[in-house]
């Protein structure tokens, strides 16, 4: 069994090194990165990023998040370029090529093909002497002074380096091109995000069944009809309108208060101007009133016209809790 504090300290010691070294990375930061920017922006195809090795992991992630933030962009591997996927570039993209050394011998050999094309090419290395650096239009300056291997030999440091460089580079986008919330919504239909910024009480309701009763409708009753449907409430109308709210804890408190339920109505033991939400509001807003109030259901509502129960096991479901 290793020591326990000895591992802590190994992990706080490379979590610290790397922080100091992305504290750094935004001195790096200079009139190339907003020049960059500025040719992704214009530039009418798409952004092509390429790397070997961990470089082009990190170029994979870079692609995700720019094409989850509304610039298209897709990823050529450095070695497989040379083998045919050059065909993957087109005349309107911009190309970056990530390399901690910009000296690799697959960069040398990249870098002159690209440069006979008409694309930008943009330079993310630590580097700024390098191959690399020298033939590309704009560099981004991902330099390290070591990495967190205590042999300063796997990339580490500086992979975190370049994944830092690309979610600036990525939100710099985002926020010149107005990529809103609903932009964002498009992209992510599915999974948690995409439901916190797409999915409406609307879309919830049809779920469950629709406990009501009326405000002359017998305790007993009532009771009845908050078992069956399963929710702890029911809804208390008047005519087509709501009139309040009968909760498991309204039941509890009236049988505490009364040994003879047998002459209350609903419109006795309700709780009048129950919280409601609106049918077409998003279904996140719900959880944040749940929270507020401390409370596990809400009547979703219509202009006033009862639709329904929204309730926080319908929100855990979805994920959005």
């Amino acid at each position: 069994m290793k020591d326990s504090k000895a591992i802590l300290d190994i992990a706080r010691e490379t979590i610290t090194a790397e922080g100091n070294a992305i504290h750094h990375l935004a001195s790096l930061i200079d009139l190339q990165f907003s020049e960059a920017v500025n040719c992704i922006l214009k530039a009418e195809g798409r952004v092509v990023i390429s790397g070997i090795g961990k470089s082009a992991i990190i170029a994979s992630k870079i692609v995700a998040t720019l094409n989850s933030t509304g610039t298209p962009a897709i990823f050529m591997h450095a070695a497989d370029a040379i083998h045919g996927d050059l065909g993957t570039i087109q005349r309107n993209d911009v190309v970056i090529c990530i390399s901690k050394s910009g000296n690799t011998p697959e960069i040398k050999l990249l870098v002159p093909l690209l440069k006979k094309g008409a694309n930008a090419l943009i330079g993310m290395t630590g580097n700024p002497e390098s191959y690399l650096a020298q033939q590309s239009d704009y560099v981004l300056n991902t330099y390290v002074e070591k990495e967190a291997c205590p042999n300063n030999l796997a990339p580490t440091t500086s992979t975190t380096a370049q994944l830092v460089m690309g979610d600036a580079l990525a939100i710099c986008l985002l926020k010149l091109r107005g990529f809103s919330s609903s932009d964002f919504a498009r992209f992510h239909p599915g999974g948690t995000l995409g439901k916190r910024l797409y999915l409406r009480i609307s879309d919830i309701i049809p779920q469950n069944q629709v406990p009501r009763v009326g405000l002359q409708t017998p305790v007993k009753d009532a009771i009845v009809e908050i078992s069956e449907k399963m929710l702890g409430v029911t809804a208390v109308l008047d005519g087509d309108m709501l009139a309040g709210i009968i909760t498991d804890g309204d039941i509890r408190r009236m049988l505490n208060k009364h040994d003879n339920i047998s002459g209350l109505v609903a419109k006795d033991i309700m709780s009048a101007n129950p919280k409601t939400i609106g049918v077409d509001t998003l279904a996140v807003k719900a959880l944040d009133t749940m929270q507020q109030h401390d409370i596990s259901q809400l009547l979703a509502v219509d202009g006033g016209r009862y639709k329904g129960v929204v309730h926080i096991h319908n929100l855990i479901k979805e994920g959005i809790l």
